[in-house]
């Protein structure tokens, strides 16, 4: 069996940011994403979000990548809300992009607060930019890290130090 433990702190955005997701809506539609989730092998430890947004904190098995997880449970709950959940109104939609965030086993309960806490943070504006954002674009890191050209030589073995059972 593989051993793995691969947390992110995700959000997406409904389509122009439209204000679409109500307080009815949400119920059932975080109900949905779950039950999808759970189907693809996803952990979901949080689910919450604001009229235009959702966050969710889960663990993705490493044999799934992050953007096929998203891209399933995104086109899934769309497509739940217009055909199942509210076929009258319609045209639910999903912006581009995402948001995502990788979590470690010291952060994660961190993570769940500040998602089970989202309606208390955009009420108070006490929102935090780096987990609220999601993007069309793909915006990775700034620096664009090592540089092809250059070699890497380790003096000691990284891990050989580790000792607290929880070091990520």
């Amino acid at each position: 069996m593989t051993f793995w433990r691969n947390y992110y702190h995700i959000t997406w955005a409904t389509k122009y940011r439209e204000e679409r997701i109500t307080k009815d809506l949400e119920t059932e539609l975080f109900a949905y994403i779950i039950s999808k989730a759970k189907e693809l092998g996803v952990f979901i430890y949080a689910i919450n979000g604001w009229s235009d947004h959702l966050h969710i904190v889960c663990a993705i098995p490493p044999k799934l990548s992050v953007s096929e997880v998203i891209q399933k449970l995104k086109g899934a709950s769309s497509y739940q809300v217009n055909h199942i959940i509210q076929p009258e109104i319609g045209n639910f939609h999903w912006q581009r992009g995402y948001g995502c965030l990788s979590v470690g086993e010291k952060q994660r309960s961190i993570a769940v607060a500040y998602v089970e806490n989202q309606k208390k943070h955009h009420a108070e504006s006490t929102t935090n930019a780096w987990l609220e954002a999601a993007s069309e674009y793909d915006e990775g890191p700034k620096d664009g890290g090592i540089q092809a050209d250059k070699k890497i030589k380790e003096n000691q073995a990284v891990y050989t130090t580790i000792t607290d059972p929880y070091p990520f």
